[in-house]
């Protein structure tokens, strides 16, 4: 009966890892777009600018939707990123989830 959980579990734990391996690959990709376009008014951890800290709970609670749009089109003095395409924003939208305190 224990082997048989531990099967379970260990079954369940390679499904779940399987499961969000593209994350991890957008979260990477996006990580160079970051460095490239994003850091040099963010800083390197996403908290330069403490109004708009992405770190902090605001920012992490935005949709997916929100924060691309906020990427393509721009927010307040943050200028639009029209030069971005779709999966690069995509990438920076999960990139920006890693940043999370």
């Amino acid at each position: 009966m224990k082997n048989a959980n531990i099967r379970v579990v260990a079954t369940l734990t390679a499904i779940a890892v399987m499961s969000f391996p593209s994350l991890s690959a957008q979260a990477q990709d996006g990580s160079a777009t970051y460095k490239a376009k994003c850091a040099m008014c963010h800083g390197a951890d996403g908290s330069k600018i403490t109004a708009h800290d992405l770190q902090g709970a605001a920012a992490q609670a935005m949709s997916d939707a929100d924060l691309a749009a906020i990427i393509t089109s721009g927010k307040g003095k943050m200028p639009a990123s029209k030069s971005l395409k779709p999966d690069q924003v995509t990438a920076l939208v999960a990139y920006v989830r890693t940043l999370k305190k």
